[in-house]
């Protein structure tokens, strides 16, 4: 008889455990050995969400190094992004997903202010809710146009604390 757990991660996949299905959880149930790259790929999500979000490593590196520590934790969720398009999760589902990252580097990029919000904002936990409950409707042209609009901002995000960081050091060895 096949689980329904998907990793042994405490607290993020307590719905699943008690036999619980959300909408589109069907064909991550674990019934198929079809769905073993899928299951593997929502692992890697949700061991993403665990550590960046709920063992607080994601505002540690942004405390720790100022503006840089944001986009590498907007870079770590690209992973749990990949895993998305593995998937083969809608547009629209990896669109919201990069805007998450995209809004968690830029409130993190604020100084002083940006580090206590990124304890409160958890994009890889949200990341993660949207993957387990991802629309399998076929894509239209306007899904992809948002997708491209938010990998615009995504890097736009990324750039903004490297480009502050610069701006910065330079006033100060004038």
């Amino acid at each position: 008889m096949a689980t329904t757990s998907t990793s042994s991660l405490p607290d993020l996949d307590v719905a699943r455990r008690d036999g619980t299905r959300r909408r589109g959880d069907a064909a991550l149930s674990g019934a198929s050995a079809d769905n073993a790259p899928e299951q593997r790929y929502l692992q890697l999500a949700e061991r993403i969400a665990y550590w960046m979000d709920r063992r607080y490593v994601d505002p540690i590196l942004g405390l720790l190094v100022p503006g840089a520590g944001d986009a590498i934790g907007a870079g770590i969720g690209l992973l749990a992004v990949y895993a998305a398009f593995r998937m083969r999760a809608h547009p629209v589902v990896i669109a919201r997903m990069l805007i998450h990252l995209a809004v968690d580097s830029l409130l993190g990029s604020i100084p002083i202010v940006g580090a206590v919000v990124d304890f409160f904002y958890k994009s890889h936990s949200r990341n993660l809710a949207l993957l387990r409950e991802r629309d399998v409707r076929r894509p239209r042209p306007s899904d992809w146009l948002a997708v491209a609009a938010a990998g615009a901002l995504f890097v736009c995000a990324l750039l903004l604390p490297i480009v502050l960081v610069g701006l910065l050091a330079a006033w100060l060895l004038r």
